[in-house]
């Protein structure tokens, strides 16, 4: 089971808005939460690293950002990666994008609130009324009632709280699931380094991460990058208890580290799949009907192996979930409760 620390952590990061762009009030609550877990804790642009007394023994990543709006103009608001990431428009080539002009109705009636980003005072609250593709600029607008007085600039989060039901755990998992998880490496004696990214979800965390490893890194870049993993479905989700992947749409990942993780799942008996081999499989069978295939997702570990010439290398660990960017992710108490198992094993296994 899960422990009460471990669920209470996750309730209190989860209450805790980190839009996208927005997130300085977030590296906040995670620094109390870390430093209170004997981590040494470092701010930089974009950027939170803790480090134990080993700091090179072992290195994981989580982004730490999540989705929300952006206040663009008066009474409108826009998705706030595609704002972050300077998107003129939608062109539909990423997996976000192309679940975010399929679920607009999802977020109708959805409760949020305004707050200010570097210290994270509430600013107000309101209900998402309606959201549509302006078709002059085809990018997502909200319209919200409640928040018609906030300026410009005031990032919107979304109201949400941690969920336990039919041994499922639900709220907006991605990826303060993955962050939670990191800090409670610290709480089991963790020595090594976890790093905090800023604006994964607008393509901009390897930036900031590549900059800390030119400046600090060592010979062995091996990175382990935690994250979720979407699935359409319960029962897909459930045929495996983690998720693996072999590459991504931008490079493909150590195998050395792939191979040691899937060595570590078959020995402790925990289920896994490999997300790109599922996704091609699903491809030739969408291609085969006529359909156009989908693709196979851009991750932070894959940008910064190929933007990195060689200094950066490693594998990433994931989480099954399914509604994917929503405020009804769920996943699994058992795929979660092997998650923190496979990291406590795994940050073990690489510091000898």
């Amino acid at each position: 089971m899960l422990s009460n620390e471990f669920i209470d952590l996750l309730k209190i990061l989860i209450r805790h808005p980190s839009v996208v762009g927005a997130e300085h009030s977030f590296f906040r609550v995670l620094q109390r939460e870390l430093e209170e877990r004997g981590a040494k804790v470092t701010w930089y642009e974009g950027l939170l690293v803790a480090q134990g007394n080993k700091p090179h023994s072992a290195m994981f990543s989580a982004h730490i950002d999540r989705h929300g709006l952006i206040c663009t103009g008066p009474n409108e608001f826009q998705y706030a990666a595609f704002i972050s990431a300077n998107k003129t428009d939608l062109l539909n080539n990423s997996v976000s994008e192309e679940l975010m002009s399929k679920v607009t109705e999802r977020f109708k009636s959805e409760a949020v609130y305004a707050y200010e980003p570097w210290s994270g005072i509430y600013r107000g609250s309101g209900v998402i009324k309606n959201t549509y593709v302006c078709e002059y600029r085809n990018n997502l607008i909200f319209e919200i009632e409640g928040l018609e007085d906030v300026v410009a600039g005031t990032p919107i989060a979304f109201k949400d709280k941690l969920t336990i039901s039919d041994g499922r755990l639900s709220g907006q998992l991605d990826n303060v699931l993955s962050a939670a998880a990191l800090v409670d490496l610290f709480s089991n004696g963790f020595e090594g380094t976890a790093f905090f990214t800023a604006q994964e979800e607008a393509g901009k965390s390897w930036r900031y991460l590549l900059e800390w490893f030119r400046r600090f890194g060592g010979n062995t870049n091996k990175l382990f990058v935690v994250d979720t993993s979407p699935f359409p479905d319960v029962e897909a989700a459930n045929k495996q208890l983690l998720v693996l992947r072999e590459k991504d749409a931008n490079a493909v990942f150590n195998k050395e580290s792939t191979k040691l993780i899937e060595a570590l799942c078959q020995k402790n008996n925990i289920s896994y799949l490999f997300k790109d081999r599922y996704v091609e499989a699903d491809n030739e069978w969408l291609i085969s009907r006529g359909e156009k295939p989908r693709s196979l997702g851009s991750t932070e570990l894959g940008r910064i192996i190929a933007a990195s010439n060689g200094l950066v290398d490693g594998t990433t660990i994931q989480v099954p979930t399914i509604g994917y960017h929503t405020m009804e992710e769920s996943a699994s108490v058992e795929s979660i409760e092997a998650f923190l198992r496979a990291l406590r094993l795994l940050s073990k296994e690489v510091s000898h």
